[in-house]
């Protein structure tokens, strides 16, 4: 069965009234390290999103494990597929829609295959401008240019997206307050809720804006359901749930990586994982409403997330 425009409404909707009523939902973990595990080689600049074109069927799989080990919500393929990142590949602008749809659609089969009885949802991720361009930007923001020109740069793609009837679109691993006015810019008249979440380094954006002021953008804008971060440590998650919790009095999404750090040059992860289940508790606590994991984080971890959450 398809999703139909007025049951993705209604999923949305659903979404949202969960959020409202504190209920806590568990997201999803690392796409890509889910699908590196299955034997898939990420080495090249379009990433997770390369497999939309290849072999969507991986990608299903790849959300199907994280539903099956107890998340709530799955985060699309689409963080790295952008039309330019595509056409760089030769694939047209029509081909590309098409697989931004796909992103969307193969996170709803999973959904359907999925053998549990509770409410799943979908989330259609959109990555920063850094994403596309495949160079370890997205951690450093401040690409030269203004606001209005990354407005430009997202919206085609969030208009293609939204149109997919996800549940909400995931603005993820944002490095930059600038980013952010402009993707809040470009989700006006949408249709489709969202939620902010940046990526940071202590208090402050990777480039270097006080999270304080990055988070307060957010707090006005009616469309975001949750706000919060991830694809950080979970030690910065500590302190960024309750500060997003009491600057912008909205539910909080909070999703970190393992602890390990991305070696851009060499295309690898160092360092050890410091991301324990038993953090999620404190996040919960102070506001969060959307926990899971980002990258290196896989569906063991969720499942203890899960447990920990659904605990009694």
């Amino acid at each position: 069965m398809r999703t139909t425009p007025a049951l993705a409404d209604a999923l949305a909707d659903a979404l949202a009234d969960a959020l409202a009523d504190g209920r806590v939902l568990v997201l999803d973990g690392g796409m890509s390290n889910q699908l590196a595990a299955a034997g898939h080689d990420l080495s090249d600049e379009l990433w997770s999103a390369r497999l939309l074109a290849e072999d969507p069927e991986a990608v299903t799989a790849a959300h199907l494990a994280y539903f099956e080990a107890g998340a709530d919500v799955a985060i699309t393929a689409s963080y790295q597929a952008t039309f330019e990142g595509f056409a760089r590949r030769g694939i047209d602008r029509e081909e590309a829609g098409r697989l931004l749809a796909l992103s969307v659609e193969c996170a709803r089969t999973a959904a359907r295959r999925a053998r549990v009885s509770r409410p799943l949802w979908v989330a259609a991720s959109v990555g920063p401008y850094g994403a596309m361009l495949a160079d370890g930007s997205e951690y450093r923001g401040r690409y030269g240019l203004g606001v209005a020109e990354l407005e430009r740069f997202h919206r085609p793609r969030m208009e293609v997206l939204a149109a997919a009837g996800p549940d909400v679109l995931a603005l993820e691993t944002i490095p930059d307050a600038d980013e952010a006015e402009a993707l809040l810019r470009a989700l006006r008249g949408l249709g489709v809720p969202a939620w902010l979440s940046y990526s940071v380094s202590g208090d402050r954006t990777r480039a270097g804006q006080p999270l304080e002021e990055a988070l307060a953008l957010a707090a006005r804008a009616d469309e975001v359901i949750a706000v919060g971060v991830n694809c950080c440590t979970p030690e910065d998650a500590d302190h960024a749930v309750a500060l997003a919790a009491r600057v912008t009095g909205k539910p909080v999404v909070v999703y970190p990586n393992s602890g390990e750090t991305w070696d851009a040059g060499a295309r690898a992860w160092t360092g050890r994982s410091t991301f324990s289940a038993g953090q999620v508790k404190g996040w919960r606590e102070s506001g969060a409403r959307l926990i899971g994991g980002c990258c290196r984080v896989g569906p063991e971890t969720i499942a203890s997330v899960a447990a920990v959450l659904r605990a009694p």
